[in-house]
């Protein structure tokens, strides 16, 4: 006897539950494996395998919902959960706005396929993830100045991931993915007793998209070195340029406040905002989950509401938020998606070096250190780490210093935009440049 697939395991959960006294039920499915190599200091420092599996169940019973999971997948223990489930839901307190999506929202699904699923998964050895793993290690070692490293650590993790959503009023999906990460991080010795530490990773769903191991290992000795005599700067208001792979934070702030959990509880700085002027003409994205491959895309989103593109700032101007069914309900607005997947920048035609040339003097920021910012307000204080850039060119690493200020005001001192999207984040992130930034340091 096979064993029944994730979908038939998320049919018979909502059946059972309808049959319980459910009057709307939806269940996720999910099966998942990941394999884990890590590598530290020219030898074998872990490995790992696991393997899970789970049902997530979502019951609308007498008015009220509750949400309940389990990772006991045999059909008579389902069978026993679900029972158990609807009697306690019952138990709980009414909620008019806890319903499943109207099943509009499931239409005009694309007909695409996003490439998520590498075939060539099963094919990866055991020995493939031990070479990769310690080749990141070597490359690491091999680079000029070498001799300050004080260690290397690396990792490389595979894995694949199957996920099945059936809902009683019309939906079905499946969604099967593999990823692939590896990941070098190095710590050097500085002459005054300080230990910087650097790293560099990639993220593909396709083997064969993994950019040479060698050089990412290079370029994690590389930063690391150039942490050595670090200094905190002078305080200034300065031109800021954000490395693409650091920039992603910076705009993890600006798109959480976008969420309708946020408007509704009053916790959102963009709360009444739609439409409105937000950043320079610079910021302009979208939200695009239909990128072949990307980190982020998706067919439907958890609650089975069909993938589209959505403007997110169009020339500065806020044109959207991230609606889900139930604070879409609450608000009464329109559900638009669950959250973040993809984003698809308008990008400038300047390279980082390009556009540190046209910048002249300031702060290339490499990484923010602590901090924090607040979505009601907009306030923001980071730690950040990078290179004064001096005539167009880096100069000397500085660390310990501090920006601050408020995002409904930095975003419009967005002045520049790089060529250059992050390939292995799904916010794709480019080289941003802010003028005229509060920087705190000596």
């Amino acid at each position: 006897m096979t064993n029944p697939s994730m979908l038939e395991i998320a049919r018979r959960a909502v059946e059972s539950a309808k049959a319980k006294g459910a009057s709307e039920a939806a269940a996720a499915a999910g099966l998942s494996r990941e394999v884990k190599v890590g590598w530290r200091d020219g030898k074998v420092e872990k490995i790992s395998e696991a393997t899970s599996r789970g049902l997530s169940l979502q019951l609308y019973v007498d008015g009220r919902y509750s949400a309940v999971s389990t990772s006991d997948l045999r059909a008579e223990a389902v069978e026993d959960f679900v029972g158990k489930a609807v009697a306690l839901a019952r138990a709980l307190a009414p909620d008019p706005f806890r319903k499943l999506p109207d099943p509009e929202l499931y239409q005009g699904q694309a007909e695409i396929d996003l490439e998520l699923e590498d075939p060539g998964y099963d094919k990866i050895t055991a020995e493939q993830r031990r070479r990769i793993a310690q080749a990141l290690e070597e490359s690491a070692r091999a680079v000029k100045g070498a001799e300050a490293i004080v260690s290397v650590t690396t990792d490389f993790s595979d894995g694949w991931s199957e996920t099945a959503r059936v809902a009683s009023n019309g939906f079905e999906g499946v969604r099967r993915d593999t990823a692939y990460w590896p990941v070098a991080e190095v710590t050097v010795r500085d002459p005054d007793g300080r230990r910087p530490e650097e790293y560099d990773y990639a993220g593909v769903c396709h083997f064969g998209d993994l950019p040479e191991l060698a050089a990412l290992g290079r370029r994690a000795a590389e930063r690391a070195l150039q942490r050595i005599g670090s200094k905190k700067g002078e305080s200034a208001t300065l031109t800021l340029a954000i490395d693409n792979r650091a920039s992603g934070r910076l705009v993890s702030y600006l798109l959480g406040p976008l969420a309708a959990s946020a408007l509704q509880q009053k916790h959102s700085m963009f709360e009444g905002k739609l439409g409105q002027q937000i950043g320079s003409p610079m910021l302009d994205l979208a939200d695009d989950p239909l990128i072949v491959r990307g980190l982020g895309s998706r067919l439907f989103d958890r609650e089975g509401i069909a993938a589209r593109r959505l403007p997110v700032f169009e020339a500065g101007v806020l044109r959207g938020y991230y609606v889900d069914n139930y604070y879409g309900r609450k608000l009464e607005m329109r559900p638009t998606t669950s959250g973040t997947t993809n984003l698809a920048w308008k990008l400038g035609e300047k390279s980082q070096a390009e556009l540190l040339a046209q910048m002249k003097e300031g702060i290339l920021v490499t990484g923010f250190l602590g901090g924090n910012s607040n979505g009601t307000t907009g306030d923001f204080s980071l730690g950040i780490q990078g290179f004064r850039v001096r005539g167009g060119v880096l100069a000397e690493p500085v660390a310990e210093m501090n920006i601050s200020g408020n995002h409904l005001e930095l975003w419009k001192r967005l002045v520049a935009v790089g060529n250059d999207p992050f390939a292995y984040s799904n916010l794709r992130t480019p080289t941003l440049v802010f003028e005229g930034v509060q920087v705190a340091g000596t």
